[in-house]
């Protein structure tokens, strides 16, 4: 089992997604959150920041953790466990410094999130959840 850590930046009702480049083999074209694989003994917090600091050029200071998906990649054979937190607080301005994952990276409305085509369908319940109840964070 693939274990691996991914983040959903959230600020006011917009989120920060990526859209995957349209010639990769593994969800290609389609919009997605940031994260990626634990390695080398990294707890899955670890992995988090490592993974936002990579892509995005940000340090993650709030986190709250959301859930765990599952999920079997045929093309693959294998199962992946993604483990997913809100990042409610950053140090760092994000931009796309990974680019040979995203093509771009763009703020979205969770309303207009829901319209896209993203890399897991369980997003949209993810996100709609994070629009009826946004995690508290450390000013309010």
């Amino acid at each position: 089992m693939q274990v691996c850590a991914a983040g959903i930046l959230l600020s006011g009702n917009k989120i920060l997604l990526g859209k995957r480049r349209a010639d990769l083999e593994f969800y290609p074209d389609v919009w997605d959150i940031f994260g990626g694989h634990v390695e080398n003994n990294e707890t899955v917090e670890q992995t988090l920041l490592r993974e936002l600091t990579e892509e995005l050029g940000v340090t993650p200071i709030n986190i709250n953790p959301i859930g765990v998906v599952h999920q079997h990649e045929p093309s693959r054979n294998e199962d992946y466990e993604y483990h997913l937190y809100v990042v409610t607080k950053w140090s760092g301005t994000p931009e796309n410094i990974a680019d040979e994952e995203h093509s771009e990276v763009h703020w979205v409305g969770i309303a207009d999130a829901l319209h896209l085509k993203l890399a897991d369908p369980k997003y949209r319940e993810i996100f709609e959840s994070l629009a009826v109840n946004p995690p508290r964070t450390e000013s309010d």
